[in-house]
């Protein structure tokens, strides 16, 4: 299972420039259309588990680091999550996190035996609703890390409720060195001119501040954004 290493930051006028000058190679721009779900409650969120719909295809990104074991400033710069894909896995990992009742689980669990309906069945009996939709324009670039194996990549997003924010980004296997994962991270950003003084906002905290306040405030209260 890879673990998704990734620290974001400002876009600047001038980012593409920089991103060309250290040797970065565009692969292409797409667009995509994101649905996450959790349940009235916030049962998943709260525990920074964070079920997504992504043009088709459902992702779960579940915390690879407790909050509580931060350690130094590239700990606090940079996000760490575990990626699930399968979707029988997801739904497993959901109903650990999930405090419904017996009953509920079980209805699911049944549910999840038979042939999925197009309405996604699954999420009416864990009672997970859609609390934001957004899409995005995504310009994604490559950069080889001198000595490091694999590919660094930097995306540049602009979300269509008008905000803008980049990501840098490295995927790692679990159980792999993190550490040396948020130290290339932390060389390109140096590369990029970027500061480390504060962490920036990713485009999901921007819509739950301004769409979803009461849900954005007790995640703030639960120190999970």
């Amino acid at each position: 299972m890879s673990v998704e290493v990734e620290r974001k930051f400002a876009c600047e006028t001038d980012i593409q420039e920089k991103l060309k000058d250290i040797g970065a190679v565009c692969i292409g721009q797409y667009r995509f259309t994101d649905q996450y779900y959790d349940s009235a409650d916030f049962n998943l969120t709260l525990e920074d588990f964070w079920l997504r719909k992504r043009e088709g295809s459902w992702e779960l990104k579940c915390p690879a680091k407790s909050r509580a074991n931060l350690e130094n400033k590239a700990d606090k710069l940079c996000t760490n999550y575990r990626e699930v894909t399968d979707l029988a896995q997801i739904k497993a990992e959901v109903m650990k996190v999930m405090k419904n009742s017996t009953e509920a689980a079980e209805s699911s669990s049944k549910s999840s035996q038979r042939e999925q309906t197009p309405d996604e069945r699954w999420l009416k009996d864990l009672e997970l609703v859609c609390f934001a939709e957004f899409t995005t324009l995504r310009c994604s670039y490559t950069l080889e890390s001198a000595g490091a194996a694999g590919k660094l990549r930097v995306d540049l997003d602009q979300a269509d409720f008008g905000y803008c924010v980049g990501e840098i980004e490295v995927l790692i296997s679990e159980g792999d060195d993190m550490q040396s994962a948020q130290q290339r991270i932390q060389k390109t950003a140096e590369k990029l001119g970027l500061g480390d003084e504060k962490k920036i906002q990713g485009k999901m905290d921007v819509y739950l501040q301004r769409y979803r306040p009461e849900h954005y405030s007790k995640l703030i209260d639960a120190h999970i954004l």
